[in-house]
C-alpha cells in the first residue's frame, strides 16, 4: 500500500525480547511511516505509552516488575505479529485488518486511527497477552492478586496519554482541520480505557479456565466484536461544506 512497507516489514522481522526492543521497533515503524499513513498515529500513541510504562517500571513502584515487563513485551509483540502478517499478505485478526485496510484514507482523522489501534490492541490482544504472561510465570489471572493490582495501576498512564492524543491528533490524516462532527466527537468522548482494560482482564480469566477449543472460540468472538467497534471508529469524516 505504501512504498515504505518494506521498511515496516524489516522493522517487525525480529521478535521483541525486552521493553527496549519493543520501543526500538516502534521507533523504526514511526520512522518508516509517512504522515499520510494512519498506522503512524496509532504507533505514535503506543510508543508514548510504552515509554511511559518503561519509566514507571524502572522507578520501582510495582510489586511485580518482572511480570509487568513480560506482559508489556508479550502485548507489543501481538501488534508486531499482526502488522508482519498483514504486510506479508497473510491472515491477521479482523480488528487489525480493519485498520490496516484503510491506512491511506485521508478522510479519516489521526485520532480515529489511534483509537482504532488501541481498540484492537486492548479489546482483542490484551487478554491473550495476560494469559501468556501468567502461564510463563505460573500464576493464574485473578482479581485481587499482585499482578492485577500492578495491571490496574497502569490505567492512569493510558488515560493521560490518550487524553493527550485526543487533543494532539484531532485533525485529518494529513493534518488539515476537521469539521465539527457529532458522531466522531461522541465516540472519542466515550472512550474509556480503564473499562476496556478491566474487560480484557475478565476475558483473560475466562480464557484461562476454558479448554483450548473453547478458548479459541472465545477469541474469535472477541475479535469479531472488536472488529465491529474498530470499523465504527474508522468511519470517514465528511468533508467541510464548501471546502
Amino acid at each position: 500500500m505504501f512504498t515504505t512497507d518494506a521498511a515496516l516489514a524489516a522493522a517487525v522481522q525480529n521478535p521483541a525480547r525486552a521493553i527496549g526492543d519493543a520501543i526500538q521497533t516502534m521507533r523504526e515503524i514511526d520512522g518508516a511511516c509517512v504522515e499520510g499513513d494512519g498506522l503512524k498515529w496509532f504507533n505514535w500513541l503506543y510508543l508514548q505509552v510504552t515509554q511511559a510504562i518503561e519509566k514507571r517500571i524502572s522507578s520501582g513502584e510495582f510489586a511485580g516488575p518482572a511480570w509487568l515487563t513480560d506482559l508489556d513485551v508479550q502485548f507489543a509483540q501481538l501488534y508486531f505479529d499482526a502488522l508482519k502478517a498483514a504486510l506479508a499478505g497473510a491472515p491477521c485478526p479482523g480488528c487489525w485488518d480493519a485498520l490496516f485496510a484503510c491506512r491511506n484514507n485521508r478522510e479519516i482523522a489521526r485520532i480515529q486511527f489511534a483509537l482504532a489501534g488501541i481498540n484492537a490492541h486492548i479489546n482483542r490482544d490484551l487478554c491473550a497477552a495476560v494469559v501468556t504472561t501468567c502461564r510463563a510465570a505460573g500464576v493464574a489471572p485473578q482479581h485481587g492478586t499482585p499482578q492485577y493490582e500492578d495491571y490496574t495501576a497502569l490505567n492512569s498512564t493510558f488515560d493521560s496519554l490518550i487524553d493527550l492524543a485526543k487533543k494532539t491528533l484531532d485533525v485529518r490524516l494529513l493534518g488539515d482541520p476537521l469539521p465539527e462532527v457529532s458522531h466522531l466527537a461522541d465516540m472519542i468522548a466515550a472512550w474509556d480505557v480503564a473499562a476496556a482494560r478491566e474487560n480484557a482482564w475478565v476475558n483473560a480469566e475466562c480464557l484461562w479456565n476454558l479448554p483450548p477449543l473453547c478458548a479459541a472460540g472465545l477469541m474469535d468472538s472477541i475479535d469479531g466484536l472488536t472488529t465491529v467497534v474498530g470499523k465504527a471508529l474508522l468511519v470517514p469524516v465528511p468533508a467541510i461544506a464548501g471546502a
